[in-house]
């Protein structure tokens, strides 16, 4: 099998306050806004530029730190395929 995909690569110890800003964590609620704030104080332009069935590489401990729903679906509300 062969898979062809855009990947978004990113260093160690992207945390979920990375991922997701948890000053957002309890004022947006909806899918769209989730998505938007995707990244973005580490890459500006993920939200915009994500495509369906997008890849992200992260390197050790992407998604370490506190558990946060929202780190994990606003990658899906990008289309993020896999991590």
């Amino acid at each position: 099998m062969h898979i062809t995909s855009r990947a978004w690569k990113y260093g160690d110890n992207i945390n979920t306050d990375v991922i997701f800003p948890g000053k957002y964590t309890y004022t947006v609620t909806e899918r769209a806004e989730i998505a938007r704030h995707a990244l973005e104080d580490l890459d500006p332009t993920f939200a915009a530029n994500a495509q369906p069935g997008d890849v992200i590489v992260g390197g050790r401990n992407f998604g370490c730190g506190s558990s946060r729903e929202q780190a994990a679906t606003c990658l899906v509300y990008n289309g993020v395929g896999a991590v």
